[in-house]
């Protein structure tokens, strides 16, 4: 899950997603950066714990504001 935040912005947000996230591309990524900014917050990926990490991982290094990982 992405948590909205002041630093990043929407073209940085879809170029994180459609550059991590598979099957997303930028045109999603502006979509899910705008539901971010409207809600607060976005599931971006659901799926196997692994996989979930590195995403995770990943966005998280492109500097986007991340959901503690459910454990």
């Amino acid at each position: 899950m992405v948590l909205n935040d002041d630093h990043n912005t929407f073209e940085g947000v879809a170029f994180a997603l459609a550059s991590v996230i598979p099957g997303v591309t930028y045109d999603r990524g502006v979509a899910l950066a705008n539901r971010i900014h409207e809600t607060g917050q976005a599931i971006v990926w659901s799926g196997l714990r692994e996989p979930a990490e590195l995403y995770w991982s990943q966005l998280q290094g492109h500097g986007l504001t991340m959901a503690p990982l459910e454990r």
